[in-house]
């Protein structure tokens, strides 16, 4: 589907996945942002500890958001995918240093990734009003 309404920006920081879906789509100011775990720019999965896989995972989505012309203030939603619930304390602590009050509508669903990921974020923001 193509119309000059909707587009799939990316950068060439972007992180890319082997699988079919699109890293964001925009329809006009609304930027729809697939999940982002810790993966590097190939794709390829990388093993970390609950920190440092929550970090990688921002940081992808921050650079998609990027491409897309926004960033991370300009969230209105997130939806968290945190293996195993003990995390959920640390996930807390360390959203708190990404977003701030007032803080994006948010969802957390735990005990629900495969063992290769600990995180996965995705998101939905709206263009900065600089882009």
């Amino acid at each position: 589907m193509t119309s000059p309404l909707v587009t799939y920006p990316r950068n060439a920081d972007t992180p890319v996945s082997h699988l079919p879906f699109s890293p964001a789509v925009v329809v006009g100011d609304l930027i729809l942002v697939s999940g982002q775990a810790s993966v590097d720019e190939t794709g390829a999965i990388i093993s970390d500890t609950f920190e440092g896989e929550f970090r990688r995972s921002v940081e992808n989505l921050r650079k998609v958001l990027e491409a897309a012309g926004s960033d991370l203030a300009h969230i209105v939603q997130t939806r968290n995918y945190v293996r195993d619930a003990t995390d959920v304390p640390l996930f807390n602590q360390l959203y708190r240093k990404y977003f701030s009050a007032p803080f994006p509508a948010r969802t957390t669903i735990t005990n629900c990734l495969p063992p290769s990921l600990r995180y996965e974020i995705e998101a939905v923001a709206v263009r900065s009003q600089t882009s």
